[in-house]
C-alpha cells in the first residue's frame, strides 16, 4: 500500500470533523426530501448507473463485497458502498474494489459543499452526516464513471437515504432485530421497513427468512411488480465443505450449478451470502434457465474476496481472530462457524459492545463456544461501561470465566495469555485461540492493534 500523505490525512481529518457536528448516523428523520433535494442540485448522479441495493439485518457488507468483486472479475468497473467502517471513513466508498484515497475524499465533499450549504439553508433539518456520505459515493461513482454501483443500506430500507437510488436489483439478506431504537421491536416492523428498497419492475433475491418476515417481502414485491427469487428455493448452496483458509462450496444459481468454488471465508452463513451473491449478479447480466455466467470467471471472483473483520485471522500462535458480529443473530453465525470449523483446546472471547445492543443476546449466543470471556471497551462514547458488561457476563459465564479489563489492548494481552495458559503440561500450547468481537468499533481497533491497513 502506497505510504499516506500527511497533508491529505490531515484534510481528511478536518473533513471528518466538520461531518461530525452533524446528526450522527445512529439519528434519522423518515425523509428522503434533504437527500434527494441535494441529489437534484448535482444532476442526479445516482441514476448514471445501474444499482444493486443490499438491505437487511446481517451479512450485508459480505454480501455487498462479494456482489464488487464478482462484477469486477468479469469485467465491469464498479462503485461500492457500505458502512459503518472499521478503520477509515474512506472504505465506504470504492472504486474498482478499492476504497478511494483521502485525497478523493476530501476533494468530492469540497466539490459538494457549496450544494450542502444551499440544501441546508432552505431545511430545518441540515443534512446529517450520512445523508453527505451517500451523496458523496453517488457523485465519486457517477464521475468515475462506474458501470454498476453496489449500494449497502446504511439503516433500515424505505427511508434510509441509498432509497434515493432506483435500484433494479434488490437484495434482502436475512432480517432479525437489531436497532430497535430507531426501527422498533416489531420484526414484522422490521421486515417492511427493509422491503421498501423493493422498487417497481425490479428483481428481488430473498435471503431465506421466517415464514413471517418471508411474508412480508413477497407482499412487497407483488405490490410493486418485481420479480422474486428465493434462497432455498430457486437458487441456494447445494454443498459445503471446509477447506484450508475457507470453504469449498457447490452452489445452486438461478442459470445453473458452479461447483468447485473456493470462498476463502468461514463459516455457513458466508456461504449462503455467497448463494446470495452470485444470484444477484446473475439476475443482473440476465441470467437464467438457459443462460449461465461464465463459471471460471465466478470461481475466481469468489476466490479474490476479501472481507475484513469477519472471522479474520490476525495472527498465529495463538491465533487471533477478529468479528464484527454486534447483534444475537451475528453471535450465533460466529459461535456456529467457530465450533464447526475449528478445534481449539480453548477459545478466549474478547467482548467489547454498545450500549444499546442486546448483550445478553450476544453473550448467550457466543457461551457454548467460550472457555473464558475477557470483557472491555472500545473508544466509541456508545460503548457499554466494562463492569456493566462484566456483569452481565457474570449472569452467562459464572464468575469463574470473566474477566475485566478497561483498555482494549490489555484485554487483548490478557487474552492472549490466557489462550496459551494449560494446567495439563501435555496440552498443545497451540491449541488455544482468541476471538475479539461485539462491535463493528471493536474490530476496527484490534484490527488497528495488528497492523492492518483499511481495506
Amino acid at each position: 500500500m502506497p505510504k499516506l500523505d500527511p497533508g491529505a490525512l490531515e484534510e481528511l481529518r478536518q473533513v471528518e470533523s466538520e461531518l461530525d457536528t452533524r446528526w450522527p448516523e445512529t439519528k434519522i428523520e423518515p425523509s428522503l426530501d434533504r437527500i434527494s433535494a441535494l441529489l437534484d442540485v448535482i444532476a442526479q448522479p445516482q441514476l448514471a448507473y445501474p444499482v444493486l441495493h443490499i438491505a437487511g439485518t446481517n451479512g450485508k457488507s459480505s454480501t455487498t463485497r462479494m456482489v464488487d468483486a464478482l462484477l469486477t472479475r468479469i469485467g465491469l468497473r464498479t462503485g461500492r458502498f457500505t458502512s459503518p467502517h472499521l478503520q477509515s471513513v474512506t472504505e465506504r466508498i470504492s472504486l474498482d474494489n478499492e476504497p478511494i484515497t483521502p485525497e478523493r475524499y476530501v476533494e468530492v465533499y469540497r466539490d459538494l459543499e457549496p450544494y450542502i450549504a444551499m440544501v441546508d439553508a432552505k431545511n430545518d433539518i441540515k443534512l446529517s452526516k450520512f445523508e453527505i456520505l451517500t451523496a458523496m459515493a453517488f457523485a465519486a461513482f457517477a464521475d468515475a464513471p462506474v458501470d454498476a454501483a453496489v449500494v449497502e443500506v446504511g439503516l433500515g430500507g424505505s427511508w434510509d437515504a441509498t432509497n434515493v437510488a432506483d435500484a433494479r436489483i434488490a437484495v434482502v439478506c436475512p432480517i432479525g432485530i437489531d436497532h430497535v431504537d430507531y426501527l422498533g421491536p416489531d420484526i414484522l416492523g422490521i421486515a417492511r421497513e427493509k422491503a421498501g428498497i423493493i422498487k417497481p419492475n425490479s428483481i428481488a433475491l430473498l435471503a431465506e427468512q421466517t415464514n413471517e418476515v418471508a411474508r412480508v417481502l413477497i407482499e412487497r414485491a407483488t405490490e410493486v411488480d418485481a420479480v422474486v427469487a428465493r434462497q432455498g428455493l430457486e437458487f441456494g448452496v447445494l454443498e459445503r465443505s471446509v477447506a484450508i483458509g475457507g470453504q469449498m462450496l457447490k452452489l445452486q444459481g438461478l442459470g445453473g450449478v458452479y461447483d468447485e468454488i473456493f470462498l476463502p471465508l468461514h463459516g455457513a452463513h458466508q456461504a449462503a451470502n455467497a448463494a446470495l451473491a452470485l444470484a444477484a449478479v446473475e439476475a443482473f447480466f440476465g441470467a437464467g434457465v438457459d443462460r449461465q455466467l461464465d463459471v471460471d470467471a465466478i470461481r475466481e471472483g469468489f476466490a479474490s474476496v476479501v472481507i475484513p473483520g469477519r472471522l479474520e485471522r490476525l495472527r498465529s500462535s495463538p491465533t487471533v481472530f477478529v468479528d464484527a458480529a454486534h447483534n444475537p443473530h451475528g453471535a450465533a453465525a460466529l459461535a456456529s462457524a467457530l465450533e464447526d470449523e475449528f478445534g481449539f483446546r480453548k477459545l478466549v472471547g474478547v467482548l467489547g459492545v454498545m450500549g444499546d445492543k442486546d448483550v445478553a443476546g450476544i453473550l448467550t449466543a457466543l457461551e457454548p463456544v467460550l472457555s473464558e470471556v475477557v470483557i472491555t471497551a472500545n473508544s466509541s462514547p456508545r460503548a457499554m461501561d466494562p463492569e456493566q458488561l462484566g456483569a452481565a457476563a457474570i449472569e452467562i459465564f459464572g464468575e469463574d470465566r470473566v474477566t475485566v479489563h478497561h483498555r482494549l489492548l490489555d484485554a487483548i494481552d490478557a487474552a492472549v495469555t490466557l489462550a496459551e495458559t494449560t494446567s495439563d503440561p501435555r496440552d498443545s500450547m497451540s491449541g488455544g485461540g482468541v476471538v475479539a468481537t461485539g462491535s463493528v468499533v471493536t474490530a476496527g481497533e484490534v484490527r488497528a492493534m495488528f497492523g492492518k491497513e483499511p481495506a
